[in-house]
């Protein structure tokens, strides 16, 4: 018995501290395409501009995790 529950929670901690990691890593990656996608949109360049809308390929998706994310947070603050 004592084995299972320390196995439940050892697996328990590390799921939780996974997730927050890889939730971490989701909006830092999201706030440096959005700071490359500004600085690009703003140079006269003609490849700059084609690059900063090629980065909507990961912008897009990565703001969606964002607001999943943030309604998680916010479900778990109400609860």
């Amino acid at each position: 018995m004592v084995s299972t529950v320390t196995t439940s929670t050892v697996t328990t901690v590390t799921t939780v501290a996974l997730s927050a990691s890889l939730a971490l890593l989701a909006v830092i990656a999201l706030l440096i395409f959005l700071i490359q996608k500004e600085i690009l949109s703003a140079s006269s360049s003609e490849r700059a501009k084609i690059f900063s809308r090629v980065l909507n390929v990961a912008v897009i998706p990565l703001l969606l995790s964002f607001a999943f994310i943030a309604v998680m947070k916010v479900t778990q603050v109400l609860n």
